[in-house]
């Protein structure tokens, strides 16, 4: 294992000054060069050849090996990016959930049902599944273990969906790494600095709804800018990236930085992810986007009791407590 500094240097830690995302094989890459370059300072970059290209997480694969698998899906409904973001009450893991076999939403996706009504299955850990055993997922860890990512702040997680699927833009309290399986998708990046040009929800929105809007989500439409409502935003959009992350492709997202990732095409893309503790610790110390996200959390505890409290009382206790725990 590398020995880091324990003493970063803090300049590195404010450095915001990526003007590209830059991709990078991790043939060429050590965990030192990782750790000091990209997460010491907290920069996103893509990694390729993460893995063969011949190990191909399609419909069929996936089906052979969930079978009948349950997972929570998200019901999001085309209708909803329509709207003026400021009149949800629901956002990301927050919306309307549904529970099915994962060959009934492989059904959905080859019927285009999902597509229709984007039909989402998001965050789901596979640690309980066939997927965990795959020489894939051992590769994975392999090539995490290589960059020196040791400090998990989750399972691995699968995310399935039809093209032209949006998770709308949003940044995360953890560090992420995200990794491409089947299918493309089209990232949108801000850094940290452009928090109060992208419009967050307040962190106090919490006391209202619960987990089901987050602070960390952003009431705009990068795409369809509307600066009449949002008139920052033009300076936002100045610090705009776009990446394509393509199969065998990982992109590091470090916390704080806002992505809205968009998938591309019209069939199945498939995702893993991973969140992390972040590190240096004194990076999320240091984040304003942390500590909001951390304050949230605090004000959505009296709702989110209040939900565990009605779904004890339920006939449908475990479901009910699984729908809210895939809130987290």
């Amino acid at each position: 294992m590398v020995q880091i500094n324990p003493k970063p240097n803090l300049k590195l830690i404010q450095n915001e000054s990526v003007t590209c995302v830059t991709r990078v094989s991790i043939a060429d890459l050590t965990s030192e060069q990782f750790i000091q370059t990209y997460q010491i300072p907290g920069i996103p970059v893509i990694l390729t050849n993460m893995l063969a290209l011949n190990w191909d997480w399609n419909l069929e694969y996936l089906c052979e090996h969930l079978n009948t698998h349950e997972f929570v899906l998200r019901y999001y409904g085309h209708d909803r990016y329509q709207q003026d973001k400021r009149k949800w009450t629901s956002i990301g893991s927050g919306v309307v959930p549904q529970t099915k076999p994962f060959t009934d939403y492989a059904e959905l996706l080859q019927t285009h049902e999902a597509h229709k009504y984007d039909i989402y299955l998001a965050k789901c850990s596979i640690q309980n599944t066939p997927l965990a055993q795959t020489e894939t997922i051992h590769a994975i860890d392999t090539q995490l273990q290589k960059l020196g990512l040791n400090q998990p702040a989750s399972a691995l997680n699968l995310w399935v969906g039809p093209g032209g699927h949006t998770e709308c833009l949003h940044y995360d309290p953890t560090d992420g790494t995200l990794i491409q399986l089947h299918g493309s998708k089209r990232i949108i990046l801000f850094p940290p600095s452009q928090t109060a040009n992208l419009y967050p929800y307040p962190f106090y929105v919490h006391l209202h709804h619960g987990m089901k809007l987050r602070c960390w989500f952003s009431q705009v439409y990068p795409d369809r800018p509307d600066f009449q409502a949002f008139p920052k935003l033009k300076d936002a959009l100045c610090h705009k990236q776009e990446v394509m992350l393509n199969p065998g492709e990982m992109l590091y997202i470090p916390t704080g930085w806002w992505h809205e990732v968009i998938a591309l095409g019209d069939e199945m893309v498939c995702s893993v992810n991973r969140f992390w503790r972040v590190y240096p610790t004194i990076r999320a110390i240091q984040s304003w986007e942390w500590w909001r996200s951390y304050l949230g959390s605090l004000c959505a505890i009296p709702t989110v009791l209040l939900s565990v409290t009605l779904a004890m009382a339920s006939p449908r206790r475990s479901q009910k407590l699984k729908e809210i725990m895939q809130m987290f």
